[in-house]
């Protein structure tokens, strides 16, 4: 009889060892399916991100431009809550910002600057996208 308790205690520990080995796998593959995950979802935020960001707004209405700057804005926002890497996020709200606070006089008056500070901005959010 004591031998039998011991063979049990022994296929026990082995079946033990084998789950525990199993479940290691497993968290091992979950991690990675949620790396590959979190950078597939880095890569779609960056893509939407510098393709918002570098639509060009209606350069023949200065008025329909800032309407445009401040939707691109408000979609950037949205866009920035997306992003998992907070560089990644905080470049997108810097430039989320920049078009949301752009006025008349900023393309009228001074365009130049204006469009230095958003030109930028797409560089920052470049480089925080690149890996």
């Amino acid at each position: 009889m004591r031998t039998s308790t011991r063979l049990a205690t022994a296929v026990t520990g082995l079946v033990a060892v084998a789950a525990l080995t199993a479940c290691g796998a497993v968290q091992e593959a979950a991690d990675t399916a949620n790396a590959v995950a979190n950078t597939a979802n880095a890569v779609q935020v960056c893509a939407d991100a510098l393709s918002r960001a570098t639509t060009s707004f209606d350069t023949s209405s200065p008025e329909r431009a800032v309407d445009q700057a401040h939707e691109t804005a408000a979609s950037l926002g949205d866009l920035a809550s997306q992003a998992a890497d907070t560089t990644v996020n905080q470049a997108i709200t810097a430039l989320a910002d920049t078009l949301s606070g752009v006025t008349l006089d900023d393309l009228v008056v001074r365009p130049a600057a204006w469009l230095e500070t958003k030109a930028q901005q797409v560089a920052a959010l470049t480089t925080a996208c690149t890996p």
